[in-house]
């Protein structure tokens, strides 16, 4: 038997004014996009901006829906209005904000499983890294270089 080790590498800023311009921009996109949330049933509003390699900025939302399993995350939102009206051009980052209404949230808010999955496909798909801005109401920023450090053993075969 072996042992392995995972480990994960990010930077933490203190607040979203100590970001770069470009990744203070972005993160303003995802915080404006919580507006448009339909968050009727958890008061969960999550927001997110796609930077695409040709500038674009693409925006997503949650969207609930009475039958939980057909909501559909802020994340997923992005990537798939992307993909359908800007096939080919890569996604290099993705900032993503939420907003709860019976919390403040003090810390950055992680992508749920489905959406890292998704996220690690588009890498792939891209082969280019998307980084991860991550941020909640207020408080730290958490950014990845790489959709890979919060999903490293992300689901992927040859054989499909």
């Amino acid at each position: 038997m072996r042992k392995g080790d995972l480990n994960i590498s990010y930077r933490i800023y203190a607040n979203a004014a100590e970001l770069d311009k470009s990744d203070a921009d972005l993160m303003l996109a995802a915080e404006k996009s919580l507006g448009n949330a339909y968050a009727r049933y958890s008061g969960f509003k999550v927001g997110a901006a796609l930077l695409l390699e040709n500038g674009e900025i693409i925006l997503g939302n949650n969207q609930e829906n009475i039958a939980f399993p057909s909501s559909m995350c802020a994340e997923r939102v992005a990537l798939y209005y992307c993909k359908a009206n800007y096939p080919g051009v890569k996604v290099i980052k993705i900032a993503i904000t939420a907003k709860a209404s019976s919390v403040k949230l003090m810390e950055p808010v992680s992508p749920c499983g489905a959406c890292r999955q998704v996220m690690s496909e588009y890498e792939r798909i891209q082969n280019t890294n998307i980084e991860m801005i991550l941020k909640g109401e207020e408080g730290e920023v958490f950014i990845f270089d790489t959709v890979t450090e919060l999903l490293p053993l992300a689901f992927e075969t040859k054989a499909l």
